[in-house]
């Protein structure tokens, strides 16, 4: 076994933690979006 993985940082599930991130960057870009359309239907 190799000798990096007697002792891990963390035990998390990748796939969560891949999940989470994918999750919170697209509420980030879907916010920037929203906001951008406000401006353009408040505009003309």
């Amino acid at each position: 076994m190799n000798k990096f993985e007697h002792d891990v940082q963390s035990k998390n599930n990748d796939v969560a933690d891949s999940a989470i991130g994918f999750l919170t960057m697209f509420g980030c870009l879907a916010t920037i979006y929203i906001i951008a359309q406000v401006f353009q239907i408040v505009a003309g």
